[in-house]
């Protein structure tokens, strides 16, 4: 992942988030998929196969994708997308990166997930409360900070009643601004998913080994009931 990346790598992640951050804060995926020229060595998130928290969840979940819609948030190289669809899923999976979407196609050209170009920000409307599985895997952090709330609101309303979402991501243990890309989260940002009628279901924290450095990450299973729900009076 990120941190096991060469430094040279880390610092042309950082330096594009810096440059573009103002300008247009997305715009770096692009430019670093197309620089890449195909190798996957140069895209820190890549690990060409699924995330194994992602595996881990599955199997211990023993969750069956017979019947249930999937959705992929920030697909990247299509990996987690193609292992849901191998259990059973029914996938969309959206990247805003032309040349990754591309890539994703050139990669598995015989895949059943609809592969599609598209902005978290500006979502189809019928998307709204679609999927049974949504799965939120590291692109939260890749964002910019004063993004997140914006970026959570447009996450939730994603989850089908009765659905799942999937947060794969880094914590941090305190409110302020972090260093980065990739910008680690904290409870109070995490905890929008719960105001806007998520609940959490389990929650597990990996830590980094102790030869690396000290990173936290979490994987949180939230759920959706929109029966229990209690809605503002207007």
């Amino acid at each position: 992942m990120f941190e096991q990346q060469p430094e040279a790598i880390q610092q042309k992640v950082k330096k594009l988030a810096t440059e573009l951050q103002k300008v247009n804060p997305t715009a770096r995926f692009d430019v670093l998929y197309s620089e890449a020229k195909g190798d996957a060595r140069q895209i820190p998130w890549a690990l060409l196969r699924i995330h194994p928290y992602l595996q881990e969840w599955l199997d211990i979940s023993q969750r069956k994708g017979e019947g249930s819609t999937a959705l992929v948030i920030g697909c990247g190289l299509g990996d987690d997308a193609e292992a849901l669809a191998k259990f059973g899923f029914q996938v969309t999976a959206f990247d805003i990166s032309t040349k990754a979407i591309a890539w994703c196609q050139e990669r598995f050209p015989n895949s059943s997930v609809n592969y599609l170009v598209a902005d978290l920000l500006t979502l189809d409307a019928e998307w709204h409360r679609k999927f049974d599985l949504v799965l939120e895997s590291r692109t939260i952090q890749a964002l910019p900070v004063e993004m997140r709330s914006q970026v959570v609101n447009c996450i939730a309303p994603l989850v089908a009643n009765r659905g799942t979402l999937l947060v794969i991501t880094r914590i941090r243990d305190n409110d302020s601004i972090p260093d980065g890309p990739p910008w680690a989260l904290s409870d109070k940002e995490l905890a929008e998913f719960i105001k806007l009628g998520l609940q959490e279901v389990r929650r597990d924290l990996f830590l980094s080994e102790p030869s690396e450095k000290k990173i936290k990450k979490v994987r949180i299973e939230y759920s959706l009931n929109e029966s229990g729900l209690t809605h503002a009076s207007p």
